[in-house]
């Protein structure tokens, strides 16, 4: 069974703290406050997140790739698709986080 990164990314949402953006994301990885990177594989062109997976191997910070950006946007709570977000406070998803790969 698959593990529900976008389940895990909604109740970051609802009871913890993310941000969204490839911006945002990089900022957390950079200042050791990102608990959870997720970014889209349908991103194009694939430069704009290619670098996150690289920077979170060199932090120690899980990193998930999932297929969709419109369904991490909805994840996440926005109208629109989203390239990537970050779980900067992991509520009530500790132990999902911890349970990932």
């Amino acid at each position: 069974m698959a593990i529900d990164i976008y389940g895990i990314v909604e109740k970051a949402k609802r009871t913890g703290k993310i941000e969204k953006g490839t911006n945002e994301v990089t900022k957390a990885i950079e200042r050791g406050t990102a608990k959870l990177v997720v970014y889209a594989a349908d991103v194009n062109p694939k430069e704009i997140v290619a670098h996150l997976s690289v920077l979170c191997k060199e932090k120690g910070i899980k990193c998930v790739e999932v297929d969709s950006k419109q369904k991490l946007g909805i994840a996440a709570g926005l109208p629109v698709a989203t390239s990537s977000i970050v779980v900067v406070d992991s509520g009530d998803v500790e132990r999902e986080i911890a349970g990932l790969k």
